[in-house]
């Protein structure tokens, strides 16, 4: 199956995912959802009124909606759990750990609101860890996509995959990338979105747009940066990444996370085990305490924008 990316109107991720679980529902009566209180903010009300019996409400109890997913995935049934991002994989780590990852059930684990989505709420309500607390983890897949097209294609996929899933998703709309998205690209390899020679610039989730908004600012002052996004964090391309390492004269990472732990270290152990050293630069959320205001405030503090990434990567070829 492939998406073409370019028919697909701008739309959040969440959006896109409860309009792809009701249709493998539709599909499917083995089909379920599990959610703590998040019904609404997960965009599942038109679910439960389409399938009452294929719903379940566990209330603000993260670590009960992990433990039940993985008692429903070990008769058979096709389980989502769905949370938001910062208590999912916090409150409920250890269920996380032993109930779905050790014990093998095929639970696809669902962060929504992920990354600094709930803005203004504060650090309380950040999922910038989550990454890093799950790559840790034996035995799951982590997907981070970057568009509607990646998020329909890997919800899919996880449904059929017979295997642990971490889902992280974010609830503004994002813009649909170019070029043709097919099962493998999101769910076990990156996907090239546009060529160059002199960066590589790395990205997953919602920030892939703003990396490919400044690849065109680059290529107007003849820097040419390929572009990647990267979904599938863990476990994570090796090839792709390691080729686009090799073809560039420097490496930038995005993403909304935490510098410590997510794709950018990822990155860097991949090129250092390899032998691959290059100008490199994590843009991502420093240690520090988080500054507050709405996600693009906060994107534009830490320099997940357009301009931000062209000034690191004009910076870091500069002192190459």
């Amino acid at each position: 199956m492939t998406t073409d990316p370019a028919t697909t109107p701008a739309t959040a991720n969440q959006e896109v995912f409860a309009e792809t679980i009701t249709e493998l529902a539709r599909e499917n009566s083995d089909m379920l959802v599990v959610t703590s209180d998040s019904r609404g903010s997960g965009k599942l009300v038109p679910f439960g009124e389409a399938f009452p019996d294929q719903i379940i409400e566990v209330g603000i109890a993260e670590q009960n909606l992990v433990g039940i997913a993985a008692g429903l995935a070990s008769t058979g049934a096709h389980v989502f759990a769905v949370s938001p991002a910062p208590f999912l994989t916090a409150r409920s780590l250890e269920q996380i750990k032993n109930d779905v990852c050790y014990s093998d059930h095929p639970v696809t684990l669902v962060g929504i609101s992920a990354g600094v989505s709930y803005g203004a709420l504060g650090t309380t309500h950040h999922s910038i860890h989550d990454i890093a607390a799950l790559r840790a983890i034996n035995n799951i897949r982590i997907v981070v996509p970057a568009d509607a097209a990646e998020t329909r294609m890997v919800v899919r996929a996880a449904a059929a995959a017979g295997e642990p899933v971490y889902l992280r998703l974010g609830k503004r709309p994002v813009p649909a990338l170019p070029g043709t998205v097919t099962e493998a690209s999101v769910f076990h390899r990156a996907r090239r979105l546009c060529n160059g020679s002199d960066a590589a610039l790395l990205a997953c989730g919602e920030a892939v747009a703003p990396a490919l908004a400044a690849a065109e600012r680059l290529a107007a002052e003849n820097i040419k940066a390929s572009v990647h996004s990267v979904p599938c964090i863990r476990p994570i391309d090796t090839n792709s990444i390691l080729d686009a390492a090799r073809n560039a004269s420097a490496v930038v990472t995005v993403e909304e996370h935490s510098v410590h732990g997510g794709l950018g270290e990822a990155c860097a152990a991949l090129l250092l085990h390899h032998g691959i050293h290059k100008p490199f630069r994590i843009i991502g959320f420093p240690d520090e305490v988080m500054v507050n205001g709405s996600q693009q405030e906060i994107f534009e503090h830490y320099g997940l924008t357009k301009d931000g990434i062209v000034a690191v990567t004009r910076q870091l070829l500069a002192d190459s």
